[in-house]
């Protein structure tokens, strides 16, 4: 993700509009005038609020935002044998999950991809592309499919976004902590809440988040092996391998990528790319996903 995903993206400039509007509306100045920056506990009950609001308000409009981003088309009645066949098969998964049926859409890319997103497993989305549809057979994309419905009954976007909440709240905390003292020490500025407090704040709110996503990469990872494990579930171990190698081969031939980068993340797909370290990798490589479920992982 940042490939951090739509979602981390969303957040970060929610957390960034906080920052600003609590600049230009005084509140930095008079909460330092109060002394909160000096009470260390209401600093991380306000960076909390506001740590976990970003989080939330990222959840809430996670669908809207994917819808947009990638151009998903619902389908409200379907209008071919595809879209019929479709909407029956989510159905089918979502009822064996043990969860509501989800919107259904297709979004316009040429990679083989898929997503699935929403702010509870009741009243999520589901998304394919149109070249997965092409590409594949039935059995492949009901693997893929019963993928993304692992990711929603298993409530990852809610557990990431208090995973993201909590890490919001520290990197603000921090930043503030830090750009508290620079400001008193560099910029001599006893009373704090400065231009130059304001500017240390948002770099340190940039840089801890870089950091602070890490931490969200190696969880999405992890979850990743589980929405394997839950398709496995689903739709048949076999199956779910076939798609996987699918994919991976789809990788090797380097079939252009038209979905938004931003996006990617919720997607199942490798995850990887060649200037990207493992740390920032939001999906593990698919030879690893491939081999954990062969050993029934």
């Amino acid at each position: 993700m940042l490939r951090i995903g739509l979602f981390m993206a969303t957040n970060i400039a929610i957390l960034a509009l906080f920052t600003i509007v609590y600049k230009a509306l005084g509140l930095e100045q008079y909460l330092a005038s109060q002394g909160v920056y000096t009470n260390l506990t209401g600093l991380l009950i306000m960076c909390a609020l506001f740590g976990f609001g970003g989080s939330f308000i990222s959840l809430l409009i996670s669908k809207w935002m994917a819808k947009r981003s990638s151009g998903t088309q619902i389908i409200e009645k379907p209008s071919t044998p595809d879209e019929r066949w479709l909407m029956e098969t989510v159905a089918d998964l979502a009822k064996k999950a043990g969860i509501d049926m989800p919107e259904v859409g297709i979004f316009p890319a040429q990679q083989s991809n898929a997503f699935a997103t929403g702010w509870n497993k009741n009243n999520a989305l589901v998304a394919v592309s149109a070249g997965l549809l092409q590409r594949f057979d039935k059995e492949e994309v009901r693997a893929v499919l019963a993928h993304e419905i692992g990711h929603v009954a298993n409530g990852d976007m809610i557990t990431l976004t208090l995973i993201q909440g909590v890490l919001n709240t520290f990197v603000m905390f921090f930043a503030r902590i830090i750009g508290s003292v620079i400001d008193k020490v560099v910029f001599k500025n006893q009373r704090g809440g400065g231009i130059g407090y304001f500017v240390i704040v948002m770099v340190l709110q940039v840089v801890l988040g870089i950091f602070a996503s890490m931490i969200v990469m190696r969880f999405s990872r992890w979850r990743e092996f589980r929405a394997d494990h839950a398709g496995a579930q689903l739709a048949g171990r076999g199956a779910m391998i076939g798609a996987l190698q699918k994919l991976q081969a789809e990788t090797q031939a380097h079939v252009p990528n038209q979905m938004p980068d931003t996006l990617t993340a919720f997607g199942i797909s490798s995850g990887w790319k060649q200037h990207a370290s493992r740390l920032f990798m939001s999906h593990p490589p698919l030879e690893e996903r491939i081999e954990a479920l062969r050993r029934g992982l």
